[in-house]
């Protein structure tokens, strides 16, 4: 599949990232003038940032012109320090693609044969090891991506069919041989926002699915706890439309119709919070995710390393497009936004488990005997807990680095991974209570919900039974928490 000139978050929802790219000839053709531009320039014995220079600061180091192609592989193996956890492979991945999509703007100064070989590594399959800590979200993501792109001249190590084995191992048994780096390439390839956007990327794609589920979960739960659909309708939300909350209230609405059980009389006068301001929560939550998915496809289609090669303006131009700040800002906005998704659900877990509106205490059928659900609820209570830790802002933070020259950074990195842990934590404490939510509309019947939420139901019950007696909870806990990880408008056939 042809690399598109713009990659959005719906094309990467649709598994584009799947499959095998390749390069357009505009892409391939940009590259190339650029490229061939910057070796022009430097013909001219001038002195640029990067290319034959020092990095950071030492700047003012002119470096040989025979000791060029030297300095941009030293440049990556000392740059190649990050330590931690392994980055998760199906991120190295996105962050393949998004450092092959930034480089075929064609601003970077690099060969077509660079970009070619790190879309080889995406097609078959060579996913180089990176670790999580070093990036300090500014100067771009130097750690992180010299690890991505040391397999390049056959360093670092790699996963290749199955196996972690060594980059030159790897090119070997793929047919492939290493590529020396030329003037500006190592400089182009470590500098960028690719660690940052690819997990920001993967928190997008994942929050998108969640806010749909948040919505399902909020509703069945809602049947179960016999809360009113009045303050879901459209009058209250015409007179404060924010959009996420005119839809969420909508959406509520729709999954609610053909409930036997909305029919029923309610004795309450109001519901708690958590049900009665699903659409305020669920839809600031929503609002939030729009805003961050603006910046993060800017980000993912623009260019971030330094020195950018301009060669229609016949400029070399040294800026700060690596840094981070929008980024960092917006990972730390979109990790509040969707912790108060666990947070709201946690609570309606709460109220489900507490013994009101005829249901019994803990949801167990013999409490005393059994103590049912009490402690899915704290569970669901310690994850909420460390998820209000992560969201701690990163960007507010900065260390001076190089010597003062790299003064001010955005730390996100740690946004962008404390971000995707949110987000599993979010994915985890829903799951608890559309467990315990399924367990309490056992206590309705035989009054039906509605259609779509008695599929929900129905789904749920395909791999967690009721239950009759205390039992290992976590593996109905684990396997309700897999079933999130569904498309639920193709789950369910239902346009939400």
């Amino acid at each position: 599949m042809e690399l598109p000139d713009h990659l959005s978050l719906q094309q990467l929802s649709e598994g584009f990232w799947e499959n095998k790219i390749d390069l357009s000839d505009q892409a391939t053709q940009r590259i190339a003038h650029n490229r061939a531009y910057l070796d022009n320039v430097l013909k001219g014995g001038g002195t640029y940032y990067g290319i034959n220079t020092g990095f950071g600061s030492l700047c003012n180091v002119r470096i040989k012109d025979s000791e060029l192609s030297q300095l941009q592989e030293n440049l990556v193996c000392s740059h190649a320090c990050g330590m931690g956890d392994e980055v998760p492979r199906e991120i190295t991945r996105l962050m393949l693609l998004l450092k092959i999509q930034g480089l075929c703007r064609g601003y970077s100064g690099v060969r077509t044969e660079i970009v070619q070989r790190l879309a080889d590594f995406y097609n078959l399959g060579i996913t180089p090891v990176v670790y999580e800590l070093g990036s300090l979200g500014a100067s771009g993501d130097l750690a992180p991506l010299a690890h991505l792109c040391l397999p390049l001249f056959g360093k670092g190590d790699v996963y290749y069919q199955g196996t972690r084995m060594q980059a030159a191992a790897a090119l070997q048994l793929a047919g492939l041989q290493p590529i020396a780096l030329a003037a500006k390439e190592g400089l182009a390839l470590l500098n960028g926002t690719q660690f940052m956007s690819s997990y920001i990327t993967w928190s997008l794609l994942a929050s998108r699915r969640l806010l749909v589920w948040a919505d399902i979960i909020g509703a069945l739960s809602a049947e179960a706890f016999m809360a009113k659909d009045e303050p879901f309708k459209a009058p209250i939300h015409f007179v404060r439309p924010h959009n996420g909350q005119v839809k969420t209230a909508a959406r509520m609405l729709e999954m609610l119709n053909g409930s036997e059980i909305q029919k029923l009389h309610k004795q309450q006068v109001q519901d708690p919070y958590s049900f009665r301001c699903i659409p305020q929560v669920h839809g600031a939550t929503k609002d939030v995710f729009d805003t961050v998915l603006r910046v993060a496809e800017t980000e993912i289609n623009s260019v971030t390393d330094n020195p950018i090669v301009f060669h229609d303006e016949d400029a070399i131009m040294s800026g700060g497009n690596f840094h981070g700040q929008p980024l960092a800002l917006h990972a730390d906005f979109l990790a509040i936004a969707m912790a108060e998704l666990a947070n709201i659900s946690e609570r309606r877990t709460y109220l489900l488990v507490s013994g009101q509106r005829d249901l019994p205490p803990f949801l167990a059928p013999d409490a005393g005997l059994n103590s049912g659900f009490m402690i899915a609820q704290y569970t669901a209570a310690a994850i909420v807990s460390q998820s209000k830790q992560y969201c701690t802002p990163a960007s507010v933070d900065s260390i001076v680095s190089s010597n003062g020259q790299e003064d001010h950074v955005s730390m996100g990195a740690n946004a962008a991974t404390k971000l995707r842990r949110v987000v599993q934590n979010v994915q985890r404490v829903l799951a608890i209570e559309l467990l315990t939510a399924a367990q309490g509309l056992e206590f309705r019947r035989p009054h039906q919900s509605s259609p779509l939420l008695e599929k929900v139901f129905q789904s749920v019950r395909e791999v967690a039974p009721f239950m009759a007696a205390d039992e290992v909870l976590h593996y109905r806990m684990a396997a309700v928490e897999q079933l999130l990880n569904s498309d639920p408008e193709k789950k369910y056939g239902f346009n939400f």
